[in-house]
């Protein structure tokens, strides 16, 4: 029996999300579980892929699936359960306010796409993001830090677009004036605010709701895999967050 770590799934975690894991060929051992483990640990630790214990599966075969099932079973399992937290929470299925941010974050060696952020002085990437009132993240792209918070709004919106059906609003910040409200409606039929904070106000603030989305960053604090943007493909770190995210909500689950 392996060493056990605080970051595996526990028996009733697993068979809540069993059922929406299945392999698509038959094979001699089933390491699903072994796999979610694995993915979970290193994105809490921060670990290099080379470097996940050999406790688990080859690191090899962790890699594999993650990359088979981002962008496809992580975001259907990501889905899933944040519907469940809702309704757990006494909440509708989907939201009717959305609140939307972005974080600019350094890049390591590995290449890829990345730009500087002149405003946050960061040379990397953006992680876009549109959450709940619950802090729950409904769409997330990541691009260029270079890339201006109203050109990358609209790539979040697209992405958003068709999950929720009884939206109405989305709320944002003073970084992104540029994005027009009368687009956002022809296009997506949601109201556009912009939440702008007291300027009679000194000092530090909480904003009404728009620290909603803060607290998810803040969030992310927890993975070391997200302390920066690791991954060469803007689809891995969209996945990783996705998989952070579900580690997350399993905890919220009883």
């Amino acid at each position: 029996m392996r060493t056990r770590y605080s970051t595996d799934l526990t028996d009733a975690q697993w068979q809540r999300i069993q059922p929406l894991v299945a392999w698509q060929r038959r094979r001699k051992y089933d390491l699903r579980r072994d796999v979610f483990d694995a993915l979970f640990y290193l994105a809490r630790t921060g670990c290099q892929w080379r470097m996940l214990p050999h406790e688990f599966a080859p690191w090899t075969t962790v890699y594999y699936y993650f990359r088979r099932w981002k962008g496809t079973l992580l975001r259907r399992l990501h889905g899933a359960l944040r519907r469940a937290v809702r309704v757990l929470a006494g909440r509708e299925p989907t939201p009717s306010l959305g609140i939307i941010d972005a974080q600019s974050v350094k890049t390591t060696r590995q290449g890829g796409v990345r730009g500087y952020d002149a405003g946050k002085k960061v040379n990397g990437r953006k992680r876009h993001i549109v959450v709940d009132t619950l802090g729950l993240i409904w769409a997330v792209v990541v691009h260029s830090a270079g890339e201006s918070d109203s050109r990358g709004a609209l790539r979040v919106l697209a992405r958003l677009a068709g999950q929720v059906p009884r939206l109405e609003k989305v709320l944002a910040d003073g970084g992104y004036r540029g994005t027009p409200g009368g687009l956002v409606w022809r296009v997506f039929g949601w109201l556009w605010r912009i939440v702008e904070r007291d300027p009679t106000q000194k000092g530090f603030a909480v904003v009404k709701q728009r620290w909603i989305v803060e607290r998810t960053f803040g969030w992310f604090e927890g993975f070391r895999r997200l302390s920066k943007d690791y991954e060469t493909l803007p689809a891995s770190s969209e996945a990783m967050i996705e998989l952070s995210m579900i580690r997350l909500m399993l905890n919220r689950l009883p």
